[in-house]
């Protein structure tokens, strides 16, 4: 027996995304190195090893996310709480950040974008890669 959905994944990906600011990955690729911009890769660890990730971008598995941005969290980390910084999330392909940037808009944090395409549109438009991560 198949689970009917209320709302599958299409769905809650279009609605954070009505929500989100999303900025053109060219122009995430032309701001990178901005002192008021902290790039968050949310993807996996083994995503990371296999891929590589942008340069100087903090790493914030999508799993521990709320927690490590939540002043309130015992496993905050302060680096995420810079109110004179814009937090720029990025997963492989935009979906999982439109929900994460969407999750963190409604606890309150209002400097949160995403930008489209994900680190697979970073890496077709000529973005610089970062592969000290990747496992050899």
């Amino acid at each position: 027996m198949t689970i009917k959905l209320k709302k599958g994944i299409k769905e809650l990906v279009a609605e954070a995304e009505a929500e989100v600011t999303t900025i053109a990955t060219e122009d995430a690729i032309s701001r990178h190195g901005d002192d008021d911009l902290v790039f968050v890769d949310i993807r996996d660890v083994r995503e990371l090893e296999r891929d590589g990730t942008i340069p100087n971008a903090e790493h914030a598995p999508r799993g521990m996310l709320e927690f490590w941005f939540d002043p309130e969290s015992p496993y905050h980390k302060e680096k995420f709480t810079d109110e004179n910084k814009t937090y720029v999330l990025f997963c492989a392909a935009a979906w999982r950040s439109a929900l994460a940037t969407k999750t963190l808009q409604d606890m309150g944090f209002p400097n949160i974008v995403h930008f489209a395409e994900g680190f697979g549109g970073w890496k077709k438009a000529g973005g610089p890669i970062d592969e000290t991560k990747k496992k050899q």
